[in-house]
């Protein structure tokens, strides 16, 4: 390149004419200077060209991770959408289950007053009960031939035998059908409650000359209990509320030893139970 110039200029010092050594110097120089320049224009192009491929290259990696960044964002987006659906559903859910639990809880409390209420009633008529029971058999309780209790909800009215049936036999004295009589036109009065007439006896064998009627003490209680039953039904108490149970010697309340013991376990008892018991029993 500068030989180049270095022509030209000679050519062109030629072309105007015959000129000294001082001019010609001048120019070679200026030839040198304009070469060197022309260099450094031309290396200036050079790195220019590699930078700007240099951040081409750089832009198009820019440009792809951009696209990257923007896909992953989309993914992300998407993923959180699905979430917040998902999220949301969950919360509707749980929304509807605490309001179902709300509800079941409201009509639980409601449900359990009730029944507080109810039971404070029945508690109530069973100390009535107990209260005119206690009143009307005054006398008899006084000699000992009633007793009546009242636990858990069961009022117990305990008649011991003589003064309802004679000695080995199944069939109600006059006196103790009126007593009966007192008892059953109390008891029939009392709602949502069952009657339970239970027979006992004391421990000593069935006589000789009853056993073709009575083979053992249990068919005596059962008989007994029954005939109690039959009585209560004729004073109209509901068939459905009224059960005979005999069971013999088996349940003492005193000790077969003395003769006041085996007094004490010759006995029916009157019981009044809840009737859900009958209920339940029903439903088994």
């Amino acid at each position: 390149m500068k030989q180049l110039l270095i022509i030209i200029l000679l050519g062109t010092v030629a072309i105007s004419g015959c000129v000294g050594k001082s001019t010609y110097e001048q120019k070679v120089t200026e030839a040198d200077q304009l070469a060197a320049e022309v260099t450094a224009l031309q290396q200036s192009q050079t790195d220019l060209q590699g930078e700007y491929d240099n951040q081409q290259i750089s832009n198009e990696a820019l440009n792809e991770d951009l696209k990257r960044a923007q896909s992953d964002i989309e993914r992300l987006e998407q993923v959180l959408s699905e979430r917040s659906i998902e999220a949301g559903a969950a919360m509707t859910e749980m929304r509807q289950e605490i309001d179902r639990l709300e509800t079941t809880n409201r009509a639980l409390e409601l449900a359990v007053e009730s029944e507080k209420i109810a039971r404070q009633a029945r508690i109530a008529q069973m100390q009535s009960t107990y209260n005119e029971l206690v009143e009307k058999m005054e006398t008899e309780i006084e000699r000992g031939e009633i007793t009546i209790s009242e636990l858990q909800g069961k009022l117990t009215v305990n008649m011991v035998e003589k003064i309802l049936f004679p000695s080995g036999s199944a069939t109600i004295k006059a006196e103790g059908l009126k007593v009966l009589r007192r008892v059953g036109d109390i008891v029939k009065e009392v709602e949502n409650k069952d009657i339970q007439v239970e027979g006992h006896t004391d421990n000593v064998p069935i006589s000789s000359r009853l056993k073709d009627k009575f083979p053992s003490n249990w068919e005596l209680s059962t008989a007994r209990a029954a005939t109690v039953v039959r009585f209560l039904r004729d004073l109209g108490i509901e068939g459905e509320r009224l059960s005979a149970a005999g069971y013999g010697p088996f349940q003492p309340v005193a000790s077969n030893e003395t003769i006041e013991g085996k007094a004490q376990n010759r006995r029916i008892q009157i019981v009044l139970v809840p009737q859900q018991n009958r209920i339940e029993k029903t439903l088994r």
